[in-house]
């Protein structure tokens, strides 16, 4: 019974993420594994499959080009299942930002440079790690969200 039901909550799913992520990808990926939305940059997490921690590089404005250096960009970064429940919240690892590391990437304000998020492969704020499998992570800048897919391997 269980079986019959999980395609459709995988589209489900699927569905909260993917109109979102089509509308803030602008002129399509720069580099393989990286997705661009307008003034953002989203790369692939590594190691992908990863198991049990992996980072995740994103980029926030235009640099080393950008316009306002000054302009603080409001930043969250999650990562979801696929029954699109929150399982994280990466902590920024380093970037060009002076916040200190650890900080959770969740409505942080980054000025414009690359960034580096990592996450431990637990749920939320316990020390339980998650269970393998596919997971998405979601890198929302002023209201721009842009999505991709992870694995993770035991």
């Amino acid at each position: 019974m269980a079986s019959r039901w999980a395609a459709p909550v995988v589209v489900l799913a699927l569905g909260v993420f993917m109109p979102r992520m089509a509308t803030a990808q602008g002129g399509g990926e720069s580099q393989p594994g990286r997705q661009r939305g307008n003034g953002l940059v989203l790369g692939q997490n590594y190691p992908n499959p990863f198991g049990p921690e992996t980072r995740i590089p994103f980029v926030v404005g235009d640099p080393p080009t950008c316009t306002e250096p000054l302009r603080k960009f409001r930043v969250t970064l999650e990562i979801y299942n696929l029954l699109a429940q929150l399982v994280a919240v990466p902590v920024l690892q380093n970037g060009t930002n002076p916040l200190a590391g650890g900080q959770p990437v969740q409505g942080v304000e980054l000025t414009c440079g690359n960034y580096t998020a990592f996450w431990n492969g637990n749920y939320l704020t316990s020390r339980q790690p998650v269970v393998s499998g596919a997971y998405l992570y979601r890198l929302d800048v002023d209201g721009q969200v842009v999505v991709k897919k992870m694995l993770l391997v035991k």
